[in-house]
C-alpha cells in the first residue's frame, strides 16, 4: 500500500470554508518520489449528502492543470481563469492530481494556454479509455488505493524532466513570499527577465498571464484572511493587494467569490 503523507497546510482557494468543512471531507497527499517533480499533490474529496439538499461549492483555482477522476466528469482540467463551481449531491468521491505550474507542458506537448478553461478526455494523456481509467482509480477501497492507482497510470506516460518547471516554481515562490509584488514589471525585474519573455514563458507553460497569477494569489490571500476572521481594514487590504481603490478590489472579490469582502467575513464566522 502507498505510504501516504498528508499535506497539512490549510488549502487556500476553497470559498466559504466553514460550510465546506461541514459537508465535505478533503484530504491532500504528497506524490511519490517518482512524481514529485511534476505533481503538487493529490486531493481527494468525499461527501455523503443523502437526505440533504445538494451543495454547490465554489473554488478559486491556482494556475495548475488537474487530472480528475470523477464519475460525473473525468478529464484533464486546464487552468480555470474565473471561479470554478461544482454541485455535490447524494454521495460520492473524487480524486484529482494537481500538477505543478508548468509541469503539464511536457505531457501535453503543446502550449498550455491551449488548455485554459477547457476539459480534455484523459485518454489524450494516458492512452487508455476514460471509463476504464475512471473505474480503475475510483474502485480502490481507500485513499491510498486511489492514489496508487492514479500514480500507476501517470507513471506510464512520465516524460523527461523539464528544467523550466523549477524556474517557474522559483518565480511563483517569489510572488507568494513577497506580497508587495503586485506589478508584472516589478516581478520581471526581480527574476531578471524582460516582461515579454516572462509573458511568453507563462503563456507556454502556465496557461495564464503573470498579471492573472499575481491577482489570483493576492485574492487567495485576501479570502483566506477574511474567512479566518482577520481584523483587517478593507481599504488597507485593497491597497496592499495592488488595487487603485477599495471599490475595484470589492468588484473583483465579489465577481470571483460571490460575496463582498465584508459579507464574506461575516458568513465564515462560527
Amino acid at each position: 500500500m502507498t505510504d501516504l503523507r498528508d499535506v497539512v497546510d490549510s488549502p487556500k482557494g476553497v470559498v466559504d470554508p466553514l460550510a465546506f468543512r461541514q459537508r465535505v471531507r478533503l484530504n491532500r497527499y504528497q506524490p511519490s518520489a517518482a512524481l514529485a517533480g511534476v505533481l503538487d499533490h493529490h486531493w481527494i474529496v468525499e461527501w455523503d449528502l443523502r437526505g440533504q439538499p445538494p451543495f454547490t461549492q465554489r473554488t478559486l483555482p491556482y494556475p495548475c492543470v488537474n487530472v480528475v477522476f470523477d464519475q460525473r466528469q473525468t478529464g484533464i482540467f486546464g487552468v480555470v481563469s474565473g471561479a470554478f463551481e461544482t454541485t455535490l449531491a447524494e454521495a460520492g468521491r473524487v480524486i484529482g492530481l494537481r500538477f505543478r505550474p508548468g509541469a503539464f507542458r511536457a505531457f501535453f506537448g503543446k502550449p498550455v494556454h491551449l488548455l485554459t478553461d477547457k476539459v480534455l478526455p484523459v485518454y489524450t494523456l494516458l492512452g487508455c479509455d476514460d471509463a476504464q481509467a475512471e473505474a480503475f482509480v475510483l474502485s480502490a477501497r481507500d485513499d491510498a488505493g486511489m492514489v496508487a492507482a492514479a500514480e500507476t497510470l501517470l507513471l506510464r506516460v512520465l516524460p523527461q524532466p523539464d528544467p523550466q518547471v523549477e524556474r517557474i516554481h522559483t518565480i511563483l515562490q517569489i510572488l507568494q513570499q513577497n506580497a508587495g509584488l503586485t506589478q508584472v514589471c516589478d516581478l520581471a525585474e526581480r527574476v531578471a527577465l524582460s516582461e515579454r519573455t516572462l509573458q511568453q514563458v507563462f503563456s507556454e507553460y502556465v496557461g495564464v498571464t503573470p498579471k492573472w497569477v499575481i491577482r489570483r494569489y493576492r485574492l487567495h490571500e485576501a479570502a483566506d484572511q477574511l474567512a479566518n476572521g482577520a481584523a483587517v481594514d478593507l481599504a488597507e487590504l485593497a491597497h496592499a493587494l495592488g488595487y487603485f481603490d477599495q471599490a475595484h478590489f470589492t468588484r473583483d472579490f465579489r465577481r470571483l467569490v460571490g460575496k463582498a469582502p465584508a459579507e464574506y467575513r461575516r458568513t465564515n464566522q462560527p
